[in-house]
């Protein structure tokens, strides 16, 4: 009885938690989507019953199925995210043309959704602040004023970033179940007092709207995506949290949202006589007790700083995850909590981040422009998620998934061409912010590619048979030497010029071989003891996700090394992407300084290398 009273409140503890880490975004949407909607379309009857009904099927196929029915099925250690589906099909198909096909839509899907990681903190913060406005007595706030106070919480939320969020993480969970209570509570509330629109649920509603508006009415699909922003990371987060928590704690969530855009529904019904574009959510719960507006809009500002932490925390593990496939150049990395691996902090893309944040609150400056720029990423990449999924259940030949995944992208691609009536709109900032991660991902890739193919490396056997006429005369240093290679079939430059050319030999030497698996967790060490006389080899294969600790390994083996040697490419070329390349691989730090060993047995060599 114990144990059971003890695993039940295990289980509620999770749940809090993924509504604390998880739903932050969608959950926030309430504040903005009909009030955006209904900028482009009158509130009459049958469009109120019509965009609900959307709403609510939305919910349904963008997120309920695609994500925690479809999505959640796949996962590599119980890791899930755009990155862990591109693996997941790259290990199925594993060659040919196709592979290539796939690493340009999960490139494309990755930058996309950093683009959306820009836009969530600029549009939560911001419609959480205009509600100022609305405070009983307080008059007109000039624009200037909103924009000002929401950059200074901006940069107070982005400074803060690399003292962890471990901390503070623990309250998120009570303060957005308070959150979802209060949605679930306004709504209920203005749903009783005009039931009706109860009966949008029935998808005829939603049909009648599009087949009666005819373009204007498919156009209006774009700002109804809003609805479904942050259903990505039902998914993504499943490493995280499980996928158990996550899953419950979207029903309760499902529950507030549909009752309270319902309930926002029901009010505009109620004022459509009187509506004068007025944010729906803060107007209905002011009618509702005025006494309670002040602490609404303050459980509001927490709530939208809490998606934004989650999506930049999201940001952070997205572009780890891409250091360690090799896609985006090495950055230092700071672990701020001891017992939750998750919990990293990137200074570079912090900062990245906060400017761009900054510069979409300048530019936009109303949460109702912001609205224009926002949902194009979202859409492509549920877009390619789905693509993906269709691909990998064909596969596995499980053809019920096949067919619903197939009905999901036929939704998605519907969605999609609507949003492209954004692009001249704002739009078009979601692709120039999703240009930077893709064209340095391009760079990157293209650069390795090329360094690869102009590396001079030594076959292991030809380079055994010079080592061991020198080790044999006897002309060798004392202690162990680590030479870091890529492969310990092949010899890098570097260590050749070292041991052959320079006659630097120590009476141990072993290389070292530090290689990422396609799964995010675990780590295997393969160690020879003895390639050759006075020559080891180790390799160690890591998760994606991993923290690589090296000198654990090394403790473990009972290896103590005298001096670490490693190779630093000298990139020279005519080419203009290729010089690019050269100067971040100059200004950034060099895998050796990734993997935090002591620097004082560390010697880097150089080695030009022409591209």
């Amino acid at each position: 009885m114990v144990k059971n009273n003890s695993d039940k409140f295990k289980n509620i503890l999770e749940i809090l938690k993924a509504m604390g880490l998880v739903f932050g975004d969608i959950g926030t949407s309430p504040i903005y989507t009909l009030t955006v909607i209904f900028l482009l379309t009158p509130p009459t009857y049958q469009n109120v019953l019509g965009i609900l009904s959307l709403v609510f099927w939305t919910l349904i196929v963008l997120v309920t199925i695609e994500y925690t029915f479809l999505a959640m099925s796949l996962s590599s250690k119980g890791e899930g995210g755009i990155i862990v589906l591109k693996e997941i099909l790259r290990s199925i198909v594993k060659k040919g043309r196709s592979i290539i096909f796939i690493t340009f839509l999960g490139y494309i899907g990755i930058s996309l959704l950093m683009g959306d990681g820009v836009i969530t903190p600029a549009i939560s913060i911001l419609s959480a602040v205009e509600g100022l406005e609305l405070i009983p007595g307080i008059g007109h706030i000039d624009q200037n004023t909103i924009v000002l106070i929401t950059i200074i919480i901006t940069i107070i939320l982005f400074s803060v970033q690399s003292r962890g969020t471990d901390k503070v993480a623990i309250s998120f969970g009570p303060i957005m179940l308070l959150w979802f209570l209060s949605l679930f509570t306004s709504g209920m509330i203005s749903l009783l007092h005009n039931p009706v629109v109860i009966t949008a649920i029935s998808p005829h509603y939603a049909v009648e709207f599009m087949t009666h508006n005819g373009i204007t009415g498919f156009f209006v699909l774009s700002e109804v995506i809003l609805c479904a922003t942050g259903g990505e990371a039902i998914y993504a987060d499943m490493g995280h949290l499980g996928r158990d928590p996550i899953r419950r704690a979207w029903y309760f969530v499902f529950l507030a949202l549909v009752i309270n855009y319902f309930g926002q529904g029901a009010f505009l019904l109620k004022h459509s006589h009187n509506y004068n574009n007025f944010n729906i959510l803060f107007t209905m719960i002011k009618s509702q007790a005025q006494i309670l507006y002040i602490p609404f809009l303050i459980l509001t500002l927490m709530a939208t700083i809490i998606a934004s932490q989650a999506m930049i925390s999201a940001m952070f593990s997205l572009v780890y995850q891409g250091i360690r496939t090799y896609i985006f150049p090495l950055m230092r990395v700071k672990y701020t909590s001891t017992h939750l691996r998750s919990q990293i902090y990137i200074a570079a893309v912090n900062w990245g981040l906060l400017f761009a944040v900054v510069l979409m609150i300048l530019v936009f400056r109303k949460s109702q422009n912001l609205a224009a720029a926002y949902g194009f990423a979202v859409t492509t990449t549920m877009a390619i998620s789905t693509f993906f999924m269709i691909w990998i259940f064909k596969r596995q030949q499980i053809r019920l998934k096949v067919l619903i995944a197939l009905f999901v992208f036929v939704v998605n691609l519907l969605f999609l061409l609507a949003v492209f009536y954004k692009i001249p709109h704002g739009g078009y900032w979601s692709i120039i912010i999703a240009m930077i991660p893709f064209l340095t991902i391009s760079i990157w890739t293209k650069g390795n590619r090329a360094v690869h193919k102009s590396f001079r490396s030594l076959p292991i056997d030809t380079f055994i048979t010079s080592f061991d006429q020198l080790y044999s005369k006897g002309n060798i240093l004392p202690g162990t030497a680590l030479f870091f290679t890529k492969d310990l079939d092949m010899i890098p430059p570097y260590m050749v010029h070292c041991t052959i050319s320079s006659n630097i030999i120590y009476e141990h030497n072993i290389l070292i071989s530090i290689a990422t698996m396609d799964k995010p967790f675990g780590t295997q060490k393969l160690f020879e003891p003895e390639i050759t006389e006075g020559l080891s080899g180790l390799e160690i294969q890591i998760g994606y996700l991993e923290k690589v600790d090296v000198m654990k390994i090394l403790n473990e083996l009972q290896i103590d090394p005298k001096v670490m040697f490693y190779g630093v490419d000298d990139v020279h070329t005519r080419k203009a992407t290729l010089k690019i390349f050269s100067l971040v691989k100059r200004i950034t730090p060099n895998f050796v300084q990734f993997l935090d060993l002591p620097y004082q047995k560390l010697h880097g060599v150089i080695t030009r290398i022409e591209i």
